[in-house]
């Protein structure tokens, strides 16, 4: 069984490690990893692991280090558990790793929980894995996109989601940094589905500009530099970037106009403020938890049209990235390894989309 530690904190700083496979305890099953897919959201698991318990869902055991979560898709090797073969295939959270154990409980046709004792005190959202052959979700075709987007697009369409029950605060217009990252993506894709009415304008870097405009999904791109040319209109801002003199310079420009500040990204909030104990012009950002937003919605539309609604809009997303992410095959945790570096230290390319079969 192997696996890429990660230093929490230096999180740039990570190693391959080996161990020799443990006896499957009672009523466990054991995941072998297919594929996982590396993106910004596992940069932000990192930066935020201790602030989230990200970090607890894996744990290793060596101080100091952790391993990862990722999205993706495993087949059964072994069972003790008389409700899950061998071979079956699963969606779920799973670590930067080739193998996970897991105690299915509350089995039902579509889905189980892992009900392993230390995954318990965080978000139950987590522990949740997809058994395919009866996943509403699962479409053979789009295993590589339900990686790479599907968590990042249900944090957009969560977020798109808040703004719309409580009108948008008002606002004319929605600003997002990083704007070529996934969830930016996805973000402005609920946006343009379910809110039309609402500007969408996107903040990038100057490479990454031409990118941005041709997804189609933002009515005007700005590089970071122009943030001046915003138009003084009542706005509000999803920062995805995580850089707090961005962020400064968007507040300082609204001001007043900005209604609402929405932080989503993989910093801490002090780092998010600069470490001043100024306050920022406008109203104070305001950190979103996905998890707990899921839960509102749920209790609002019911499991059933939570998922109908989730699926609908998954569905005309999905069918436009391949007019401008493409898919990235690669192999081995040492490709993950170098994959997630590349990650944090911002040299991602935002048109490719990393899939990895460890």
């Amino acid at each position: 069984m192997n696996k890429v530690y990660v230093n929490k904190a230096a999180i740039g700083e990570t190693k391959l490690v080996e161990s020799p496979p443990t006896p499957l305890a009672d009523d466990a099953v054991r995941l072998r990893i297919e594929s996982f897919a590396v993106t910004a959201n596992n940069v932000t698991y990192a930066a935020i692991g201790d602030m989230f318990g990200y970090w607890n869902f894996f744990p290793t055991g060596e101080d100091g280090q952790g391993i990862v979560p990722m999205w993706g898709h495993a087949i059964v090797e072994a069972s003790n558990c008389s409700e899950i073969g061998a071979g079956e295939r699963v969606y779920g959270y799973l670590p930067m790793a080739t193998h996970l154990d897991v105690i299915p409980g509350d089995i039902g046709s579509a889905q189980f929980r892992d009900t392993t004792d230390y995954r318990q005190p965080m978000s139950p959202f987590y522990n949740l894995y997809s058994r395919l052959d009866s996943d509403p979700e699962h479409n053979p075709e789009h295993e590589d996109e339900r990686m790479i987007f599907g968590p990042l697009f249900k944090t957009g369409f969560l977020i798109e989601s808040m703004f719309r029950r409580e009108n948008w605060h008002g606002a004319e217009a929605l600003i997002m940094t990083s704007a070529s990252s996934k969830t930016a993506l996805a973000l402005a894709h609920c946006a343009k589905t379910s809110s039309p009415a609402i500007k969408r304008i996107g903040l990038t870097s100057a490479g990454n500009v031409a990118f941005v405009e041709s997804s189609g999904l933002y009515h005007q791109v700005l590089a970071y530099e122009n943030v001046s040319q915003l138009a003084n209109a009542p706005s509000v801002c999803v920062d995805f970037a995580g850089n707090a003199g961005l962020l400064a310079s968007i507040h300082s420009h609204l001001a007043n106009d900005l209604r609402y500040s929405c932080l989503v990204g993989a910093t801490h909030i002090d780092a998010r403020g600069g470490g001043s104990s100024d306050p920022l012009p406008g109203p104070a950002p305001i950190l979103f938890f996905a998890p707990d937003h899921a839960t509102a919605v749920v209790k609002e539309l019911g499991p059933k049209g939570f998922g109908q609604a989730v699926a609908a809009s998954w569905q005309g997303f999905v069918e436009s990235t391949g007019n401008f992410v493409r898919v990235d095959h690669q192999r081995g945790l040492a490709s993950a390894e170098a994959a997630f570096k590349q990650t944090v230290a911002g040299k991602a390319n935002p048109a490719i989309g990393i899939v990895i079969r460890p």
